[in-house]
């Protein structure tokens, strides 16, 4: 079973960008096999596509992407990922129109 809702536009003044989700779980078992969650937002890096944060599992382990550098990351649930991810892309956007507006 895959999970690809419609890709989320961020409004400029939270931050901008495009978020990304892609989960593909087994139809039988429920367990999650792949995943993939992307903070696009070329405004803040340019680099990797735009992608300025970054969390999947594809190349055989989960890791991260954040501007443009990628490190392994500890195996824990697909929801504590998400989680995660939730929690960081907002914190650079947060960070993207504070100083903005200096």
């Amino acid at each position: 079973m895959r999970f690809a809702p419609p890709d989320v536009k961020i409004p400029k003044r939270l931050g901008g960008g495009i978020l990304k989700e892609l989960v593909e779980q087994e139809a039988i078992s429920g367990k999650i096999v792949h995943y993939a969650f992307a903070y696009i937002n070329p405004a803040i890096y340019a680099g990797d596509k735009g992608r300025v944060l970054g969390y999947d599992n594809s190349h055989g382990f989960p890791h991260k992407h954040y501007f443009g550098t990628r490190t392994p990351e500890p195996s824990m649930p697909w929801e504590e990922i998400r989680e995660k991810f939730e929690i960081e892309w907002r914190q650079i956007a947060s960070a993207f129109v504070s100083e903005g507006k200096k």
